[in-house]
């Protein structure tokens, strides 16, 4: 498929909408809407959403939140269908943000020009975006409509990835936006020092304030459809320590936090 002619201001690919606890980055164990796009252009070594990198016939949509009652529908899903499926998800006082993941969502910019001010005047919720952070265009399109990035840098030596110019692009457009960010970087036991450096010297450029999430790989005990994840090891606490302590030498905040939606169940 095309991503490009893919996407429009009417309709966007879905994977699902469902209700959960959100299990990496800053909002790490709030409660969020999840709303998951289709459609991805990397390819990371790591992904352990593989199944978002082309876009299926259906998408499932989860009827009461956090129930798991998913129902089927077909792709792709107009404007209007989506907003009362989020507001049929908007239980009172449960929700503390709207959570856009993927694949990458900014591939939909043009759809979600439309739809961010009016999901956000229908719920009042916040607007977090999960990104690859490699397009700052399509960033820049949306950058009002949003409240927190959370902004993925991908190291060459984990991911497969390389896009260094990009990233250092779209942390600065999102800084000089006045928009709440935070990095996260995925770590295994093949993680560079060199790369962990680079990704050091690329935020504390930008602000030593902008907090930096250490994510070690989580690979889960059966398959999620990606093809590499099971080849991934996980870093050793020697390891990570070290590699928090070098990350500190560029910015303040260093976290070191796994995929804990998995450990809760919480896929």
């Amino acid at each position: 498929m095309n991503i490009k002619n893919s996407t429009n201001e009417h309709s966007a690919h879905l994977i699902e909408v469902f209700s959960a606890i959100q299990g990496e980055g800053l909002n790490v164990g709030t409660r969020q809407i999840f709303i998951r796009f289709a459609l991805c252009d990397l390819r990371c070594h790591f992904c352990d959403s593989a199944h978002t990198w082309k876009t299926p016939k259906v998408c499932r949509i989860e009827h009461n939140p956090g129930l798991r009652d998913f129902e089927t529908y077909s792709n792709p899903v107009p404007l209007e269908r989506l907003l009362k499926w989020v507001e049929q998800q908007n239980a009172p006082f449960i929700h503390d943000s709207i959570s856009l993941t993927g694949g990458e969502p900014l591939i939909h910019a043009p759809f979600l020009i439309q739809f961010l001010p009016q999901v956000r005047t229908l719920t009042k919720l916040p607007i977090y975006l999960e990104t690859g952070g490699h397009l700052p265009r399509q960033l820049s399109q949306v950058i009002p409509y949003l409240d927190l990035v959370g902004m993925d840098v991908k190291l060459p030596s984990v991911s497969g990835e390389n896009h260094w110019h990009e990233h250092i692009t779209f942390l600065q457009l999102c800084y000089q936006s006045n928009l709440d960010v935070f990095v996260k970087i995925i770590v295994s036991e093949n993680t560079e020092l060199a790369d962990l450096r680079k990704a050091g010297e690329l935020v504390g450029t930008v602000s030593t304030d902008i907090p930096v999430f250490l994510q070690p790989v989580t690979p889960l005990d059966t398959p999620t459809g990606s093809i590499t994840q099971a080849t991934i090891i996980p870093p050793t606490p020697d390891q990570v320590l070290g590699w928090q302590t070098l990350m500190k030498e560029f910015v303040k905040q260093v976290r070191v936090v796994p995929q804990t939606h998995k450990m809760l169940n919480q896929l």
